[in-house]
């Protein structure tokens, strides 16, 4: 082809100004027709009005003469293609390890098909080459597939059916289970003697999960049960615009943007019963919205007095922590006012019934007729209870809390403190007197034994005394051996005593202990 190429240009370099004038020539009378017009090496003419770009050959075609054979359609090489039924195998086919180490073969795991540098098994201390043991199978090596444009881009190519009916078996398999379980509960229920409504609830499942879809919609989306598809809406056509509640140009702003008014677009003049809109601002600080600020102001607070708390890191033990502060909280809020109303008294004024109850007026207008029906006003309600009135089970004559005794509560029918217990009639209150005068007894001796308590609370009290103390002048000596250089510092005098600890230690340790870490330290 080199050799072609340097003979065209040699040829070129050649011609004169004489040659390349006389070819010029020639062209034009081939276009004009009083010169025969060239023909190929099939003898056929080439039309002189051909452009040169498309009648001149490329330097690595090897043309001999004028030709157009370049321009027409190639013969293509035909290439074998895989049928559709093959594919690259899936992991390694079943074969046989060798038993003995061949030659040629890696010395770390003993196959054929690489070398020690290309193995991808664990590095052994000593290879197969020498030991001989654990000789690996040699893999599969998958020969090259000659696949076509749409062979490779065929998404099925290679699916085995078999896992696909897999699938479906598993998942009838499911099915039929919950159809079992559906069966065995709606037996149970009919034995149970349920109404009809409880058990329908049982058998449409699957309808009340697209009924309650409908129902749990996301602003600005609807949910299609039927289809199954999410469907974005900005705003329901009927529903008033945000801009159109108060037309006047001071009102509150709106961004057409972002489609959003922070202010209450009404005034206290303007503002009617039919109107439920008050502001985007309104709908921020209502609901858990404030409680989860309130959380994150106690967290910052918390992490200032040295508590290690976040509310997004872990929410359980802030959480704990804030219920403990609350709890805290209120104790020392109702210690507070207890000792001021000790001090200043004024209690009654806090007990004291309403204006209502006291001077007997409300401000309620009813008018009544000579018969005492009402023709004015509202009749007064009657207060109901969430409990039921007047039900008696397990044969009792009275409810339960009728009957009280040393801080329990009972039937009065039977004077029986286990609730929900069978009626024993008289016959329970007889063993129960029997029971009550066997107790008065034993009262006798257990108030003996609470004065040998009384004397065990003083010896503690004297113990526990004692203890801290002890706890206290142990803390001194300890921050003295601390505050001393380690080179000056007595062998083993940070070391504490073998001796068992008592109860009482334990709780002056408890009591002098430092906790830094307590949030609620500098409040107490």
């Amino acid at each position: 082809m080199a050799d072609e190429r340097a003979t065209s240009t040699t040829e070129t370099q050649k011609k004169t100004r004489l040659d390349w004038r006389k070819e010029k020539e020639l062209e034009e009378a081939r276009k004009a027709g009083t010169a025969p017009a060239l023909q190929d090496e099939e003898g056929r003419d080439i039309n002189p009005h051909i452009p040169q770009y498309i009648s001149a050959a490329p330097w690595y075609y090897g043309k001999t003469g004028p030709t157009l054979k370049h321009q027409r359609p190639q013969p293509e090489k035909k290439k074998e293609v895989a049928p559709l039924n093959e594919w690259y195998k899936r992991g390694i086919p079943n074969i046989k390890a060798p038993l003995k180490f061949r030659k040629g073969a890696c010395e770390n795991c003993g196959a054929m098909t690489h070398k020690k540098r290309d193995c991808l098994e664990r590095p052994r201390r000593v290879g197969a080459r020498f030991t001989g043991d654990d000789i690996r199978p040699d893999e599969y090596i998958q020969k090259d597939l000659s696949l076509d444009y749409d062979s490779k881009r065929d998404r099925w190519n290679g699916y085995d059916v078999n896992e696909h009916k897999r699938i479906i078996q598993e998942y009838e398999k499911i099915e039929l289970a919950k159809q079992h379980l559906k069966a065995e509960k709606l037996e149970k229920d009919l034995a149970e003697g349920k109404k009809p409504e409880e058990i329908k609830e049982v058998l449409s499942d699957d309808e009340d999960e697209d009924k309650y879809a409908d129902d749990a919609d996301m602003p600005g989306q609807k949910f299609d049960t039927k289809r199954r598809t999410t469907v974005r809406n900005l705003r329901i056509r009927e529903d008033t615009a945000k801009y159109l509640y108060n037309l006047d140009i001071n009102s509150a702003y709106y961004d057409p943007k972002t489609r959003s008014m922070r202010e209450n677009p009404l005034t206290d003049k303007d503002r009617s019963s039919l109107v439920t809109y008050s502001g985007d601002n309104f709908v921020r600080y209502s609901g858990d919205t404030s409680k989860m600020a309130q959380t994150q102001m106690f967290a910052w607070q918390a992490y200032e007095k040295g508590a290690d708390v976040h509310l997004q890191a872990d929410p359980t033990k802030l959480e704990l922590l804030n219920q403990e502060y609350k709890v805290k909280k209120e104790y020392f809020e109702k210690d507070k006012k207890q000792s001021i109303l000790e001090k200043y008294g004024g209690e009654e004024h806090l007990d004291a019934p309403s204006k209502e109850l006291l001077l007997a007026q409300t401000e309620n207008y009813v008018e009544y007729s000579r018969t005492g029906k009402i023709v004015k006003g509202q009749d007064k309600a009657v207060a109901k209870s969430k409990y039921e009135e007047d039900v008696y089970i397990n044969n009792h004559t009275s409810v339960w809390g009728s009957y009280w005794e040393n801080g329990s509560w009972g039937y009065d029918c039977c004077y029986s403190i286990v609730k929900n217990s069978f009626c024993t009639g008289e016959a329970g209150k007889a063993s129960y007197g029997k029971m009550h005068q066997e107790n008065r007894k034993k009262g006798k001796k257990r108030d003996h034994k609470a004065d040998d308590d009384e004397d065990d609370e003083e010896t503690k009290r004297i113990k526990l005394k004692k203890a801290l103390r002890a706890e206290e002048k142990q803390q001194r000596q300890a921050e003295q051996l601390l505050a001393m250089d380690e080179r000056s510092r007595p062998y083993n005098s940070l070391r504490g005593d073998t001796k068992e600890v008592t109860e009482e230690e334990m709780e002056a340790y408890r009591m002098r202990r430092r906790q830094g870490d307590d949030p609620m330290k500098d409040f107490l």
